[in-house]
This record gives C-alpha cells, structure tokens and sequence, in this order.
C-alpha cells in the first residue's frame, strides 16, 4: 500500500510540473489518503503483536 501511494505521489509530481493541475490535486489527494490507510494499517498491526518483532 506505501508503494500505491509512492506510485501516486510521483503521478501528481509529474502531471503538476506537465501543468496538469487537476490530475495532479486528484492523484496527490490519493496518495494522501493512502499513506495515511497505511499507516492506521501499521499501527493497528504493530499494536496487536504488542511491540515485539519478529526474529
């Protein structure tokens, strides 16, 4: 999921700088919503294990 939001976020860079603002307020607008499912993802999953990694 951190790599959709990578993929995204060079999306929006890309088209804002082609001048394409619309893509570019979309595409960073999913990255944003993605980095931030992946990190309640993350939490949730580092809360459950109790803060112990894994060998």
């Amino acid at each position: 999921m951190l790599h959709y939001s990578l993929v995204f976020l060079l999306i929006a860079l890309v088209a804002a700088f082609l001048g394409f603002s619309g893509l570019a307020g979309m595409a960073a607008g999913i990255a944003k919503i993605l980095f931030f499912v992946f990190l309640v993802v993350f939490l949730i999953s580092f809360v459950m294990r109790g803060g112990k990694t894994i060998p």
